[in-house]
């Protein structure tokens, strides 16, 4: 596998332990997005981001800051993976919404997106995150389905590591 950086922004935890969990397993580096450094994302060719969805589908806020560095550097060639984190019942309406903005964010960079999940198996009203009826990443919510999450971490992991 080729130098992958797992980036996440959580503001209570749960996308960060998710973050670890996922670089475990690939024995990559995680950084919170709060401490990403131009350096850490030159050198890797694979990036993994994660964010957890607040408000009306937006972005954890550290993420702000961190989709604008990304954007100001040359991501050309570089293989990105999403994944989320939301509320299906209480927020089912924009869930997992927040992928949505950093895959907008950098679809002109010139990287190559991986790892879209069917939204099979998924109960939500709506989300900016599907895309031609997939979610641009690994949707999850660790609130209601948590039962689901390490089976779904792990299906999504061997899928997208041929890709890495």
């Amino acid at each position: 596998m080729k130098k992958t950086l797992v980036v996440y922004g959580s503001s209570t935890g749960t996308c960060q332990s998710i973050a670890e969990t996922i670089a475990e397993k690939l024995g990559a580096e995680v950084v919170d997005v709060a401490n990403l450094d131009d350096a850490q994302v030159n050198e890797a060719e694979n990036l993994i981001l994660g964010t957890s969805t607040w408000g009306a589908g937006e972005v954890q806020d550290d993420w702000y800051d961190g989709l604008n560095k990304l954007k100001k550097l040359d991501l050309n060639g570089k293989t990105v993976a999403l994944f989320g984190c939301g509320d299906c019942e209480s927020y089912g309406d924009t869930f997992c919404g927040g992928m949505d903005e950093i895959y907008s964010a950098l679809q002109d960079k010139g990287v190559k997106f991986v790892g879209q999940v069917s939204t099979d198996d998924y109960t939500f009203d709506d989300s900016a995150a599907v895309v031609d009826g997939k979610f641009v990443g690994l949707a999850l919510d660790d609130i209601n389905e948590d039962d689901k999450t390490p089976g779904r971490i792990d299906a999504w992991l061997d899928d997208i590591k041929g890709e890495l």
